[in-house]
Formats: C-alpha cells, structure tokens, sequence
C-alpha cells in the first residue's frame, strides 16, 4: 500500500515496508531522502529534526508504530504486543511539545488490544488513514483560512507549515497556498532563527508552488508591520490549550505582541488533534529546551566556557493575542474557552 499526494515536494513517503523521510536539516541544498525500517530509526528522525512540524512528527510516528509491527510480529509473534508496546513508549519520547505525536500513538496504542486476523496491515491501514485525514484537514484549513484574507494585500508567516511540516498540503501555508489561487498576495516569511526553518524551508517550498515570497530578518517584523505591508501574521502550533493559548515556534509570541501593536490580525492555523483539551492554558504546557550548542559558536562549546545559552524551541501566545484559530472543523475569532468548546 503506496500513499501519493499531488504535491511534488512531501516530507514522508510511505512505501508499503519502510518509510522515506526527508532530512530537512539539508534543504534547501540538497534534496535526500532516509529510508527507515523500524521504530528505532522513525525515533531518531524525530529526535534530531530531519522531520519536524507538529502534525509530520505524529504522522511519522503512526509509521513508526506500523514499522515495529511489521518487525516484532514476524520475528516474535507470541509478544509481539509488548515489544510494540515498548516502542510506543520509546517514541513518546521524541519529542515533548508537539501534541499531534501523542495523538497519533493514542490511535496506534488502541489497536494492540484488539483481536487483529492481520496486525501488520490493520496498523499500516491506520498509519496511513492518519496520514491522509491529515492532508485532507489541511485542504479544509487552507480554504476556510483564505475566507479570512479577502481582500488583503499583505501576509507575513514564521517557521514552516506547508507540506514539509504535515502530511502533505500545509497549515499556516496552506491557507496562504489556498489564497494564492483566489487572488494576488504579497507573502513575507521570517528566517525563524535559530534553525531558520523560515529561510531554508518556507522561502525554497513556495518558489518550488511558483509563489513569489519575501525573506526578511526576524528583527525587522516590527518595522515591517509599521510599514503597512502586511494585515495578518499566520502561523502554525503545536499544542493548542482548551481555552486558545497556543505554543508555536520560537519567535510566534513576539510576532504577536508586535502585531498587537500595530493593529495587524494574528490567525493560528491547526488541526483539531493539535488542541490538547487535557490543559487549559498555556501555562500548563511543556515547552522543549534543546542542547545549547545549536545556538553557541564553536568557541564556546568547550568545558569552562562563561558564556551559555539558552535555547527554548516554542513559547506560549496568549489567546487574547489572537484574531482567529482556524481548524478543519470550523473557525473560532477571538478565542476563549467558551468559544473553542465550538469546535470541539
């Protein structure tokens, strides 16, 4: 079983035994894809970001269930569950922000205690069904987001959430993509520092759509908004609390008090499996601190050194500081809890 979208450029690639990921942390110089086999290998994908974005991470670790049936119900057919079960665990691990990637092991984890006549392709069907649910949310996000941005001149989004980031289409970018073919629109991405996933993804995947975009420093947003050239940031999430608090990317809170400033509307863009329920703000979510030495020169990356770094990957936006959270299921303006428990 192939899956295939009408995306050229797609950051996972399911071909029935293994799965192709693509090594973001490459682009945009070179395009090469990784092949793995088990569970192990899709853990390591996670952990050291060749796949990112919060709704590829719980597609990817869907596939990575799907990997370590196929291996562990062959090879131990008598406690092939436990040893699955283990890997579940193990993949939970990857990655503690992104709640799509709980999600997707949720769904997985549901299937070890029923009876199975052929466990490998009812997990593969499952893997793949997440997959394809994800592209079609996406299409759904894009058009209910382009409905918002009639008439508007200027966009400016952060981090990555177009194909690369999900499973196929996009979140945040995919509204833009959507509302591209309705008219004329001019798209600003920040560099999105320190892994510049902005710079090296965003840019280089619209121009592969034909879409003309504009690069810009993160510290110009401020400057650019004062211009006039934009009416809406749009972003991506990761973890979305019950009453519309939303951590995104590094870099997203601070768009959004810019915005704030300067009257420029801010649209959140994710599926509902990105609203974790369980909390109900943003204080209540974790936010991944990653090793320093991604954001340290090499000259002081050494024992001894009196400069340190500190290198949080997300921060929180207040929900008050958002115009609208878009999702498949429908389009919640200034929301709250009581608003959000719409879509639920």
């Amino acid at each position: 079983m192939t899956l295939q979208t009408k995306k050229s450029v797609q950051a996972l690639q399911w071909t029935g035994n293994s799965l192709n990921v693509l090594d973001q942390r490459q682009l945009p110089d070179t395009l090469v894809y990784d092949d793995y086999n088990d569970a192990a290998g899709v853990f390591e994908a996670i952990a050291t970001m060749r796949v990112r974005g919060a709704p590829a991470i719980g597609i990817a670790a869907a596939y990575g269930v799907a990997l370590s049936v196929i291996q562990h119900f062959a090879v131990t057919p008598a406690n092939w569950q436990q040893k699955v079960a283990d890997d579940i665990v193990q993949l939970a691990k990857s990655r503690p922000t992104a709640v799509n990637l709980f999600w997707a092991l949720e769904q997985m984890k549901a299937l070890l205690g029923q009876s199975l006549t052929n466990p490998p392709l009812a997990f593969i069907e499952c893997a793949v069904k997440i997959h394809t649910d994800d592209i079609a949310a996406n299409i759904k996000m894009g058009e209910l987001g382009a409905d918002l941005l009639a008439g508007v001149k200027g966009v400016m989004t952060h981090c990555n959430t177009g194909a690369l980031a999900t499973g196929g289409y996009g979140t945040a970018l995919g509204v833009i993509r959507s509302a591209t073919q309705r008219q004329s629109l001019n798209v600003y991405a920040g560099e999105t520092r320190p892994w510049l996933q902005g710079a090296r993804l965003t840019v280089w995947e619209l121009a592969q759509d034909e879409i003309p975009v504009t690069l810009l420093a993160d510290s110009a947003a401020a400057w650019l908004m004062k211009s006039g050239a934009i009416d809406w940031v749009i972003v991506g999430a990761d973890r979305i609390a019950a009453n519309g608090d939303t951590a995104n990317k590094i870099g997203t809170y601070s768009l959004a008090v810019l915005a704030k400033q300067h009257g420029v509307n801010f649209m959140v863009v994710a599926p509902t499996t990105t609203i974790d329920w369980a909390i109900q703000n943003g204080d209540q979510i974790e936010i991944e601190q990653r090793n320093q030495n991604e954001l340290l020169p090499a000259c002081y990356n050494k024992a001894g050194s009196l400069v340190s770094a500190w290198n949080p990957v997300f921060d929180v936006t207040p929900a008050e500081l958002i115009s609208a959270i878009v999702t498949e299921r429908g389009v919640v303006l200034n929301p709250t809890e009581q608003g959000m428990r719409g879509i639920r």
